[in-house]
């Protein structure tokens, strides 16, 4: 039956079950609408009208700047470790990238170019990052159609849609976001168009289990597993859909006319699609993954040893059993820390004795001989048992594995103790130097390694006998003079997986030739793909260090800060959100919760508002983008790690689509001229302020003043004052870099001609500036006693420029890359 006041031909929500009078009506209309030639059609004509207006905003100058930028440093880095084979870790899955990586190999990156820095220089290299920005640039392109189509499909106005788009295509942060070697666009776009794929297939439940129902449903789990495979923020589209099918698989058991066996093909269908093909499509991402990085790298450090080998790692086979005077090499299980470790540097604290740490790469100073209680090794061969007494002597200083009632290093605990290294050769030793070696579990394949100490497949605890406290390591670094390596401590009432132990290398002189060997299994790729998960979450989780741009998620409906990308030339990069779409969007959402309440509380009390038709309509339309709103913000509520406003950008375009639906539901009952008005006022409102803060977006020229108008709040920190004072001053600087340049590269004899010019020009640009300079700050400083001038500007300028542009960079070195480079590469060992 039809809606009164519902022109548009449309599918209701994804969330609305139809009668099959409703089915078969509707989708008349949709087809009847559809039947235009392509070249009529007024939809089709706007579409490629935005979309080309979209291709302007988000490529344009899209070469500038001509710099790394903000975290191109990371991602651009793995484009070329994919291309050099270098196996790395990062806390984001794979698939985006390897696009990033694709896309480099294919205009020729030289992979020698590492992306270290922000700031650093692309033209001279001849790095092809104008490509590399263009594939994520046109992946914030196709977003634009997309939100024009999942708001058309789901039912709404030519009006509705024609506003999400625009809103979509400028909104700041998005084009900001999409303009540079970053995983957002691609993130955005493959959950965007998983929505849209749920949509139409909404749309065919007029004709249950046709090739196109098929064909749609399939495609949404591939947009589930494509959004899962850029960054784990993927899951809440899977949160959001997955309640979405239960909904609707719920409705279907109510259908008293659809038989059981029908319903169990519903079910089979969406669990095929649903979730076989997401799973499928992830893990083909992290098996492209390995067989690209089959070679040792940087990251190697994060995994275990079976992995390692994997990457070119060789590990000589062991004797199985160990004993006491073999030299053993012993691995720390509960961290990636690497290996019991110490060298001839002392502690600066403490007891100032020999440094005991974990040290994650392969080095003689890992190498431990095992003796007995008295500190011997028997003249005939006696393998290590569960619950001996042992000594554990540093093969390369002489010094035994000590403890004793002195302060950890680093940890401030009342249970934590320092571990040293404490002797020297022949020197008998002492009573903090005994331990006892426990056996807390062994490989299933081999029964007597819980009993005998074996290589490999017994992991065991090394007890302090004196102190009565366990061997013991953790995720924290030792200060620069114990060169970062990962602290060791022996710690009463420890967590036993952070005092496990297994012995990695076993070898003496004293084994017979016959004696059996163990090695480690080789994973394969079920193993290596749970390893690398599980790593990534622990490191993820792990990144709690706070950064001077990040932010708290109740700050990102208000828009309260953004993000410096870069700064440079007078010029700066900056992600902050358009703040009247990002206000509209917000007041949406709370428009919709109230609504919500207020018609709860009326039902209650017996009234019935239906609105013409619309109650119902907007409930489960605006119910489903409020649902992938919700899905999409509160989680981050949880999390304790290091958040920037970026991760609000995918709720932020749900929110759109909300608002969208909001205003052509409210303009349901205006005239038809006035939805156009209202529509031109607020997309013109939008392209205002998109336009104001242009600037920020593309890192092009921009006066103080004009800057400075544009701060709607104190708290956006972008720095105005790093702008020149007018344009002019851009064209006299543009005029001396220039002159300079063809100074450089002219002959001798016409230098000085040349430079004469060059010093007039600068001198006027320098002029100007420092006068400028002197007007704002000479009121303050004299304040203070302190007679201000352009000699006192001259002196001071270049040093407090330099300073700020150190901070600047500094600021804008992400915790990840900190964490990525403690981990993944080599500590300096003594």
């Amino acid at each position: 039956m039809e809606r009164p006041g519902l022109d548009e031909k449309r599918s209701r929500s994804p969330g609305h079950s139809y009668t099959e009078e409703e089915d078969h009506s509707h989708f008349a209309r949709f087809r009847s609408r559809r039947s235009l030639p392509w070249y009529q059609s007024r939809e089709l004509q706007i579409v490629l009208a935005i979309t080309a207006l979209a291709l302007i905003v988000r490529l344009w100058a899209i070469g500038y700047p001509t710099s790394v930028v903000f975290d191109e440093v990371h991602f651009g880095g793995f484009a070329s470790k994919y291309i050099r084979g270098r196996f790395f870790m990062d806390v984001h899955p794979p698939l985006a990238k390897m696009l990033i990586a694709l896309t480099g190999w294919l205009f020729g990156l030289n992979p020698s170019f590492d992306f270290k820095e922000i700031g650093m220089d692309y033209i001279e290299p001849k790095v092809p990052y104008i490509p590399m920005r263009v594939m994520c640039g046109l992946m914030g392109v196709a977003v634009v159609p997309i939100a024009f189509y999942t708001v058309r499909n789901s039912g709404h106005s030519l009006h509705a849609s024609t506003l999400a788009a625009l809103l979509v295509l400028f909104e700041n942060s998005l084009a900001t976001q999409s303009r540079f070697i970053l995983l957002d666009s691609p993130l955005i776009l493959f959950t965007a168009f998983t929505v849209l794929a749920w949509v139409n297939f909404h749309n065919q439940r007029h004709d249950p289990f046709s090739d196109d129902w098929f064909v749609w449903l399939f495609l949404t789990g591939v947009g589930l597993g494509l959004s899962g495979s850029v960054k784990w923020v993927g899951l809440f589209i899977i949160a959001t859909i997955g309640t979405s099918t239960i909904n609707q698989l719920w409705l279907l058991w109510g259908d008293l006319r659809i038989p059981p066996r029908t319903w169990l093909n519903h079910f089979l269908a969406r669990a095929v699609c649903l979730i076989v093909v997401p799973i499928s499509v992830y893990m083909l991402m992290f098996e492209i993954h390995f067989l690209l990085l089959q070679s040792s790298g940087d990251g190697d450090g994060f995994m275990s040893a079976p992995f390692q080998m994997t990457l070119g790692y060789s590990l000589k086979d062991s004797p199985l059993s160990v004993a006491y005077g073999a030299t053993v090499t012993i691995r720390h299980q509960g961290t990636q820390g690497g290996y019991l470790h110490s060298h001839t540097s002392n502690y600066e604290t403490g007891s100032k004795q020999q440094q005991i740490t974990l040290y994650p790469h392969k080095d003689n100073n890992n190498d431990w001989i095992i003796q007995k209680r008295d500190g011997t090794i028997p003249e005939s061969l006696e393998y290590i048992k569960n619950g001996d007494y042992v000594r554990l002597l540093h093969a390369q200083t002489h010094k035994r594995l000590h403890s004793h009632d002195h302060k950890a290093p680093v940890t401030e605990n009342e249970n934590h103790f320092e571990v040293s290294g404490y002797g020297f050769k022949d020197f008998p030793g002492d009573a903090n130097d005994e331990w006892r070696l426990e056996i807390v579990g062994y490989d299933g394949s081999d029964a007597k390694a819980g009993e005998n100490l074996h290589t490999v497949r017994s992991r065991f605890k090394l007890v302090h006998v004196n102190m009565n406290c366990d061997l013991f390591s953790h995720k924290v670094k030792l200060p620069k003079w114990a060169f970062e390596q990962q602290e060791v401590t022996c710690m009463r009432s420890a967590v036993l997986s952070k005092t496990t132990w297994i012995v990695e290398s076993n070898s003496y002189s004293e084994y017979p030739e016959d004696a059996p060997l163990v090695n480690y299994k080789k994973p394969g790729f079920i193993g290596k793909f749970l390893e690398l998960n599980k790593v990534m979450w622990t490191t993820n989780a792990g990144l709690t260090d706070s950064h001077p741009y990040d932010s708290r998620p109740h700050s990102w409906p208000l828009l309260k800060r953004g993000i410096s990308f870069w700064g440079k030339n007078n010029k700066h990069v900056y992600l902050i959100g358009n703040w009247f779409t990002w206000y509209l969007s917000t007041a949406s959402i709370l428009l919709y919760v109230l609504t919500r309440v207020l018609l709860f509380v009326r039902d209650k009390r017996g009234y019935k508002d239906d609105f013409r038709g619309l109650r119902e309509y907007y409930e489960l339309s605006g119910g489903f983008f409020f649902m992938a709103w919700a899905y999409h913000y509160l989680p981050f509520f949880l999390m304790g790690r290091q958040l920037f406003l970026h991760h609000y950008l995918p709720a932020l375009y749900f929110a759109i689509l909300l608002f969208s639906i909001t205003f052509d539901l409210a303009c349901r009952f205006i005239p038809n001229r006035f939805r156009i008005i209202a529509l031109i006022l607020i997309a013109s409102i939008a392209i205002s302020v998109f336009r104001t803060r242009a600037p920020l977006v593309y890192g092009s020229e921009w006066t103080q003043s004009e800057c400075l108008s544009s701060k709607l709040l104190s708290t956006w920190d972008y720095d105005c004052y790093q702008y020149h004072d007018s344009y002019e001053q851009y064209a006299l600087h543009a005029s001396y870099s220039a002159s300079a340049s063809s100074a450089s590269s002219a002959s001798p004899a016409s230098d000085a001609s040349i430079s004469n010019t060059d010093s007039s020009t600068w001198e006027q640009e320098k002029t100007l500036e420092d006068d400028n300079l002197i007007g704002k700050l000479a009121p303050a400083v004299e304040a203070l006693g302190v007679k201000v001038g352009k000699d006192t500007v001259a002196e001071h300028e270049s040093g407090i420029e330099a300073s700020m542009k150190d901070a600047e960079v500094v600021a804008r070195k992400r915790t990840d890359e900190e964490l990525l480079k403690e981990k993944g590469e080599a500590s300096t060992s003594a």
